[in-house]
C-alpha cells in the first residue's frame, strides 16, 4: 500500500508545482521555434497539439504531444518519487489544471488531451495504454480529435474499475469531466456535423 502524504503544507507545495509545470505552453513555444506564429492567432487559436498540426508543421506537432504529455507524467513521477502516492495524483491533476489554466497566459489554455493521458500513463501504465489505444483507435476511425478524446476519457474511469484500480477510479472520473467540459463546443459541432477532421488547417477546434 502507498504511503499517503498527511500533511497539507506539502500537498498545497506539490500541488503549486505541479500547475507551474502544467502551465508551460509547449504548443506556443514550438509554434515560436519553428516560425509559426503566435498559436493563439493561428486556426482556432488553441494552445494544444491539433492547432500546431493545423500549420502544417507535423515536427512541431508532434513535439508539443510529447512536451504536453511529458508535463502531466514527469508531475506524477517527480511527486511519486519525492513524496507518496497521493502527492503523485495531486501533482498530476494539478499540471492537467496548469495545462487547461496556466497563469503565464492569463489562465487561457488547451483542452488538455495529450497532458491527461501523460498524466494516465504515469498514474498508471496499463490504464493509459487502454486511453491511448482507445482515443487512437477513435481517432483512425472518425479522424477527429476531439471525439477520441471524449471516447477516451469516457472509457478510462470505467477500465479502471474493470482493471482494478480503485484508487484511481475518482481522479479519472475527475479529469474525464473536466475534459468534456474543456470540449463543450466540440460536443455542439459534432452533434451539427460541423467539428473538422484532424490534419484540416485553419479551421476550429
Amino acid at each position: 500500500m502507498p504511503e499517503l502524504v498527511t500533511s497539507f503544507p506539502l500537498l498545497l507545495l506539490v500541488a503549486v508545482a505541479g500547475y507551474l509545470l502544467g502551465s508551460i505552453p509547449f504548443g506556443i513555444v514550438m509554434a515560436r521555434l519553428f516560425g509559426l506564429g503566435d498559436l493563439r492567432q493561428i486556426g482556432s487559436g488553441n494552445i494544444g497539439a491539433t492547432n500546431v498540426l493545423r500549420t502544417g508543421n507535423k515536427l512541431a506537432a508532434f513535439l508539443t504531444v510529447i512536451g504536453d504529455a511529458g508535463k502531466g507524467g514527469a508531475a506524477v513521477l517527480l511527486a511519486r518519487a519525492l513524496f507518496a502516492e497521493d502527492a503523485a495524483q495531486l501533482a498530476g491533476f494539478a499540471a492537467f489544471l496548469g495545462h487547461c489554466f496556466p497563469i503565464f497566459l492569463g489562465f487561457k489554455g488547451g483542452k488538455g488531451v495529450a497532458t491527461w493521458l501523460g498524466t494516465m500513463l504515469a498514474l498508471a501504465f496499463p490504464l493509459g495504454l487502454v486511453a491511448c489505444a482507445t482515443w487512437l483507435v477513435t481517432a483512425l476511425i472518425f479522424r477527429m480529435s476531439s471525439l477520441a478524446a471524449l471516447v477516451a476519457a469516457a472509457v478510462s474511469p470505467v477500465m479502471a474499475l474493470i482493471m482494478g484500480w480503485n484508487s484511481l477510479i475518482l481522479i479519472s472520473i475527475a479529469l474525464a469531466a473536466l475534459i468534456f467540459h474543456r470540449h463543450r463546443a466540440n460536443i455542439a459541432r459534432i452533434k451539427s456535423g460541423e467539428e473538422p477532421r484532424i490534419g484540416r488547417k485553419q479551421s476550429q477546434d
